[in-house]
């Protein structure tokens, strides 16, 4: 279970699309060691469907990803999912994103402020980040 803002996060897979959420930034937490892990998940993924007798061409779409059993990327995070349980473990979604600039931008903004690499309360081993001004919707943030 992912929770936002303090209630589980389970929206209408119908109802989701990748103009509206593409992904989001979240904090793993391991209930025993109290140890976290900030990272970014997409919602949705690339597939390319095969050439049919009906369609001549592949044809891309957009499909859900696995964000519902993810528990991130650190390989030692995993290793402790697997020895204390996934109930021992909370995720929260930090930052719902519209794009992948998003997600990327805020992800290292709460590695950043929370110190990730120089704290070992935290998972994380590094941090990676390219993003460009025409990535994000800063519309979106102006008007607020």
């Amino acid at each position: 279970m992912w929770l936002y803002e303090g209630k589980e996060f389970s929206p209408d897979e119908s109802e989701l699309s990748p103009e509206d959420i593409y992904g989001f930034v979240y904090l793993i937490t391991n209930e025993v060691t109290g140890r976290k892990y900030v990272g970014k998940k997409f919602l949705w993924r690339n597939k390319t469907l095969p050439v049919t007798k009906t369609r001549k061409r592949k044809k891309k779409v957009k499909v859900l990803s696995d964000w519902k059993t993810y528990y991130g990327s650190s390989e030692e995070l995993r290793a402790d999912v697997e020895k204390y349980g996934r109930e021992n473990f909370t995720r929260t979604i930090l930052h719902l994103c519209k794009t992948k600039g998003e997600c990327a931008y805020f992800e290292a903004k709460e590695q950043f402020l929370r110190d990730v690499l120089y704290d070992p309360s935290y998972y994380n081993s590094w941090i990676s980040l390219k993003v460009h001004s025409k990535h994000l919707k800063l519309d979106d943030y102006l008007t607020e």
